[in-house]
C-alpha cells in the first residue's frame, strides 16, 4: 500500500533465485584457486607416473597453488572462471534460491517442515540444478584440469572454444559428460549442505543461541561445509576424474569408480580433502552470508519502493 512502510514481507521467489546466484558467483570470486588447486590434486594420481613419490607435482593444497603459481602463472588458479561463474548464475540459483519453495511443496505449505522435507526438497533442486548447468561444470573442471604446453599451447583457447570443440570432438554427449554422478553428487551435496544449514540456523534461532545475524550465519555456514566435505568428496573426486577423461578412457561413472579404488585404493576417493574442505567451507561462509544480506538488502529495495 503507497505510504505505508511494510516489514513483514518474506523474500519471494525470484529474490532467492537471483539472491542464490549472485552470493555464489561472488563466493567462487573468493575461493576459486582453492576450487582450481582441489582438481588438479584429484586428477592427479590418473598417470602411472605418480605412483612413484619423486614425481608428484602437487603436494597439499597450498604446494599446490605455490606450484601452479611458479610454473603457470597467477592467472591459472582462476582457469575456468567465467565457466565458473556461468555455472553459478544457472546452477546456485536452482538449487539453493528454489529450496524453500521446493519445502512448501512437500509439505503441502504446512508450518512444520521435518527432515523428510528438508531431504526430499535438497534432492530435487540438486538435481534440477544439475540438467540445467552440466556443460558449464564440465567446461569449468576442463579449465582447471588444463596445463599451458611447453609451446605455450592449451587444451582450449577460451570459454566458448571450449564448449565449441568439446561439442564438435565428443558430440553433444560430451558436454554433458559425468550427469549422473553430477546428479548424484549434487543431490548429496545439497542435502549436506542446505539441510544442514537449514537445521542449524533453526536450531540456533529455537533454542536463543544467537539472533539472526552475521554470527549465526556464520556458525551454520562453517558446520555446513564440514558435513559437506566429509559427504561428498568421493562423489566429487569421482565426478572431477570423469569430467576431465578423455574419449574411452572409462566407459561410465561407475568405471572410473572401480578403476581408482583397484589402482589406487580407498584413500583416493579424498584425494584433496583439504583444499575440498577450506574450499567447501569458506565458500559456504561467503555465499550463505552474502546471500542472507543480499536477500534483506532486495527485500529493503522492494519496501522502500513500495512505500512511495
Amino acid at each position: 500500500m503507497a505510504g505505508v512502510k511494510r516489514t513483514d514481507l518474506a523474500p519471494t521467489a525470484a529474490v532467492k533465485v537471483i539472491g542464490a546466484g549472485t552470493a555464489a558467483c561472488f563466493a567462487d570470486l573468493v575461493t576459486f584457486p582453492l576450487d582450481t588447486a582441489k582438481v588438479r590434486l584429484q586428477i592427479q594420481g590418473e598417470s602411472k607416473a605418480v605412483k612413484d613419490s619423486k614425481v608428484i607435482k602437487y603436494k597439499g593444497v597450498f604446494g599446490t597453488i605455490t606450484t601452479m603459481v611458479r610454473t603457470e602463472g597467477t592467472r591459472s588458479l582462476y582457469n575456468g572462471l567465467v565457466a565458473g561463474l556461468q555455472r553459478q548464475m544457472s546452477f546456485a540459483s536452482v538449487r539453493i534460491g528454489l529450496y524453500d519453495s521446493m519445502k512448501q511443496f512437500y509439505t503441502r505449505g504446512s508450518d512444520h517442515v521435518g527432515i523428510g522435507a528438508r531431504l526430499l526438497a535438497g534432492c530435487t533442486t540438486g538435481a534440477m540444478a544439475v540438467v540445467v548447468a552440466q556443460p558449464t561444470d564440465v567446461v569449468k573442471v576442463r579449465f582447471q584440469a588444463q596445463v599451458r604446453l611447453t609451446d605455450g599451447s592449451s587444451r582450449y583457447s577460451g570459454t566458448m572454444d571450449a564448449y565449441k570443440t568439446i561439442a564438435r570432438n565428443e558430440g553433444f554427449r560430451g558436454l554433458w559428460k559425468g550427469t549422473v554422478p553430477n546428479i548424484t553428487r549434487n543431490a548429496v551435496v545439497n542435502c549436506a549442505e542446505l539441510v544442514t544449514y537449514d537445521l542449524i540456523k533453526d536450531l540456533i534461532l529455537k533454542y536463543d543461541l544467537m539472533t539472526d545475524n552475521l554470527p549465526c550465519h556464520f556458525t551454520a555456514a562453517f558446520s555446513a561445509g564440514f558435513c559437506t566435505t566429509i559427504v561428498a568428496s568421493p562423489i566429487d573426486v569421482v565426478k572431477t576424474r570423469f569430467m576431465n577423461s578423455v574419449a574411452g578412457q572409462y566407459s561410465g561413472a561407475l568405471n572410473c569408480t572401480l578403476t581408482m579404488l583397484t589402482k589406487e585404493g580407498p584413500t583416493a576417493f579424498y584425494k584433496g580433502f583439504v583444499p575440498s574442505f577450506l574450499r567447501l567451507g569458506s565458500w559456504n561462509i561467503v555465499m550463505f552470508v552474502s546471500y542472507e544480506q543480499v536477500k534483506r538488502a532486495m527485500m529493503r529495495a522492494h519496501q522502500n519502493w513500495e512505500s512511495h
